[in-house]
């Protein structure tokens, strides 16, 4: 995980793009690439949605779309100072005393 937020930090810095990269802008991001992984399932069946990745264009778009909500993801995480797995971690903890077996 830390060599991909690495990557992309490295990635940011050789295009100058560090004062686009704010909390504001990186967020504004990842919910339009979340969108756009929406729209790919918007108008399928349950059915269709489950074999979504038989079609190999699609699997590609949706490959795409996971890999750039991930990435803002990551930058956002990066930018704030969040350990993406230490607060996953944390939040399946208190969903567990939140919903008991």
């Amino acid at each position: 995980m830390a060599g991909l937020q690495r990557r992309l930090a490295e990635f940011a810095a050789a295009r100058n793009w560090q004062p686009y990269h704010t909390p504001k802008n990186l967020v504004t991001a990842l919910s339009v690439e979340a969108s756009e992984l929406v729209e790919i399932f918007q108008w399928l069946t349950p059915e269709e949605s489950a074999r979504v990745m038989d079609d190999p264009d699609t699997a590609h778009r949706v490959g795409d779309e996971v890999a750039d909500v991930l990435a803002y993801l990551l930058q956002l995480c990066e930018v704030l100072g969040v350990d993406p797995l230490a607060a996953l971690s944390a939040k399946i903890d208190r969903n567990e005393h939140r919903f008991p077996v």
